[in-house]
């Protein structure tokens, strides 16, 4: 009997909604693409836009800039994070969070990730009291998000200050609190693989005036601030303007406009990913060899990728079964390969950072596969993938031990 093939598309993206494609094409006619090029009595694509992501989350203010990058470095500046200052992050993450610590001038200090993929609080306590870090960027990494009672509790307590990546939380929340309203500043991303699509892009949140002001400042806003619908009283921008550098990182009026329809499909986006993720779930439960990683009541998340622990495998094994799921269309990522391939890699290769040993993290790591699930799956193809990867860890796991590591170059 021939082997079942997947042939789907692991990075194809659903189309930009037709009103925002309109959008896009009626700024590309005017012309006026810079946020603050606007005609008498206008109001700009990307001042409405924020003002619609901040009711989206129950913000009072945010700011929309360049990429999900730039909006942690600019929320780092905001909170005037000095040279060589340690910031507490996730040891598992991906290479952006670390980098926009590093490209401040501040040290990332790594903490332990757990067997459910979140940060383990335990030894962020450990490793906040070592370092005497104030700062923590905490990354809802894949999705995964820890207990954020316990976490903002401790936070208090330490006297630390949470910055939240949501770059994978977008639409997602812990209790009735939408992800990214914990900590002193949310962060998203809407990079073409995010929840929203603009190819690059990004946003800030927060209640705190002086902290967005700052943000603002120093995304470029060239004493325009009071164009913005979604930002502080200019009282507040005038105390603080001559002492805030440029650090040029806004969002234009095209991605802008072809934001602004996608916000309105986000809850349906997220119902959908529930429906996949549950359907890849049902498929591998009680997998021998596979473990699936458990997702807390609290937690409303965003089903766009899928994790799962192929725990005890030695490297060769793990390589063997991601090149054998790659032969039938399965396209996985692997933390654990020894060198970083495209977007996978981990806080020992970041070697700019300087990053202590964590062995706990590393065991986690060495059997973790992760996956893409867009929304141009189909329940049916999330059964069949999951049939595939459930007779391939069956087939590799039970086989005898390979010779030799191979690990395909999944872009």
């Amino acid at each position: 009997m021939t082997a079942e093939t997947f042939r789907g598309n692991f990075t194809q993206q659903e189309p930009i909604p037709e009103e925002g494609i309109e959008a896009a094409i009626a700024v590309l006619r005017h012309g006026r693409l810079h946020r603050y090029n606007t005609s008498k009595d206008e109001i700009a694509e990307t001042a409405l836009l924020e003002q619609e992501f901040a009711a989206l989350v129950g913000a009072k203010y945010c700011l929309a800039v360049a990429s999900g990058g730039y909006a942690l470095g600019c929320a780092l500046r905001a909170l005037q994070v000095g040279h060589n200052e340690p910031v507490l992050t996730n040891a598992f993450t991906l290479a952006p969070v670390p980098g926009a610590i590093a490209a401040c001038g501040a040290r990332p200090v790594f903490v332990d990730v757990t067997a459910d993929l979140t940060l383990d609080i335990k030894h962020l306590e450990v490793q906040a009291r070592a370092s005497g870090a104030r700062l923590l960027m905490l990354s809802h990494m894949r999705g995964h998000v820890c207990d954020m009672d316990a976490l903002m509790d401790m936070c208090v307590r330490l006297g630390i200050t949470v910055i939240e990546d949501c770059a994978h939380t977008m639409g997602g929340a812990w209790g009735d609190v939408a992800s990214g309203r914990h900590g002193a500043i949310g962060c998203y991303s809407t990079q073409t693989y995010k929840h929203i699509n603009a190819g690059e892009g990004g946003f800030l949140v927060s209640d705190d005036a002086e902290l967005m002001a700052r943000a603002i400042l120093l995304s470029g806003s060239y004493m325009l601030y009071s164009r913005h619908l979604a930002a502080p009283e200019p009282e507040v921008f005038a105390r603080i303007r001559l002492d805030v550098p440029n650090v040029s990182g806004r969002m234009d009026n095209l991605r802008a406009a072809i934001l602004r329809p996608q916000l309105k499909l986000l809850p349906q986006r997220v119902a959908r990913w529930a429906e996949l993720y549950r359907a890849l779930e049902q498929g591998l439960a009680d997998t021998p060899g596979l473990t699936l990683t458990l997702r807390s009541s609290q937690e409303t998340f965003v089903g766009s990728s899928f994790q799962f622990l192929l725990n005890g495998w030695s490297a060769a094994r793990v390589g063997l079964f991601v090149s054998r799921a790659l032969a039938r269309g399965v396209e996985l990522k692997w933390f654990g390969a020894p060198d970083p391939v495209a977007f996978t890699s981990r806080y020992d290769h970041w070697q700019y950072a300087d990053p202590t040993p964590l062995p706990q993290t590393d065991r986690i790591l060495s059997g973790l596969i992760d996956m893409r699930v867009p929304l141009t799956f189909t329940p049916e193809d999330c059964a069949l993938i999951a049939r595939i990867i459930r007779q391939e860890v069956l087939i590799v796991g039970q086989g005898a031990e390979p010779a030799t590591l191979s690990v395909p170059l999944i872009q």
